[in-house]
């Protein structure tokens, strides 16, 4: 699950992928439309190598240019009853073990009887949970409920992203879990894949949020993988035959670079590209 989901926004211009071992791949739509390519294997090998290559037209885009509907501009609102139909499912909290929890947390920045503008109780959660909490690499599997990201102050991308969608849902709102791509001047070297919250709103629809940032998701976030539960998006997952210690170690190198800054003036990539059109490609390599 590595090829970037392409939308208005973003446009894939070349997308290649590389296994070293026997194959046969076939691609998939599943019910959030993230493209899933399936392989088969048609040897045994000793190592595994998949390497994907996307060079992406990306527009400039301001993360603010959406409108709400008036009478969801301010929280507390509820979802017309044909839109909460369809959005029900990811309105409803998965770690409902840990609602005390996360309402407790909740309970300065909102409680019931006070109102305020929607977008401005988000981005107070998402602020708040880059402030007070510290964010740090994991290596151990999985994803850490809300609690316990509370309890230990600290958690990955992953895990911030789940406390807030699941703070989300404990207020009625919508929310999925995005795996994927981002650009950042500030990183240099070797990346990894991110993660973060996409919230629906009436009349603006989804709108990210980067708890790990404190931001709203802008045209540097390139989504690959929309889920209800951020477990369900690993990039590669699958089985092998062998015994335990058939299985060594793994390794990752992911790159997202700007083509302007790796290809000279003259190249067919970075000239004549119309100004509103395009006005940024990146190539990833993972």
């Amino acid at each position: 699950m590595m090829r970037p989901r392409e939308g208005h926004g973003i446009r894939l211009e070349k997308c290649s992928f590389s296994v070293s071992v026997p194959h046969w791949i076939r691609w998939i739509r599943d019910l959030h439309e993230n493209n899933i390519g399936i392989v088969d294997f048609a040897a045994p090998a000793a190592e595994l190598v998949i390497d994907g290559d996307f060079i992406l037209d990306v527009c400039e885009e301001n993360p603010f240019n959406f409108v709400i509907v008036p009478e969801a501009a301010e929280y507390p609102f509820t979802y017309e009853r044909e839109l909460l139909s369809d959005l029900l499912p990811l309105s409803r909290n998965i770690y409902v073990r840990d609602a005390d929890r996360i309402r407790d947390w909740l309970t300065p920045l909102w409680h019931p009887g006070k109102r305020l503008g929607t977008l401005e109780l988000l981005q107070e959660l998402n602020t708040t949970i880059y402030r007070t909490l510290h964010n740090r690499r994991r290596i151990e599997k999985g994803v850490q409920s809300p609690a316990e990201t509370l309890e230990k102050n600290s958690g990955s991308c992953r895990d911030f992203a789940t406390l807030f969608m699941e703070a989300c849902r404990l207020l009625g709102l919508a929310a999925r879990f995005v795996s994927g791509y981002m650009y950042s001047s500030e990183i240099t070297g070797l990346m990894s894949m991110h993660g973060w919250a996409e919230i629906y709103l009436p009349g603006a629809g989804w709108i990210g949020f980067d708890p790990s940032w404190g931001i709203l998701a802008d045209s540097n976030y390139i989504p690959a993988v929309v889920s209800r539960d951020s477990e369900h998006a690993p990039p590669i997952s699958g089985t092998y035959f062998g015994t335990p210690r058939a299985f060594s170690n793994w390794h990752v190198d992911l790159y997202v670079k700007r083509i302007d800054d790796v290809l000279p003036a003259n190249s067919p990539l970075t000239k004549d590209q119309p100004d509103c059109q395009v006005q940024k490609q990146t190539q990833l390599h993972a």
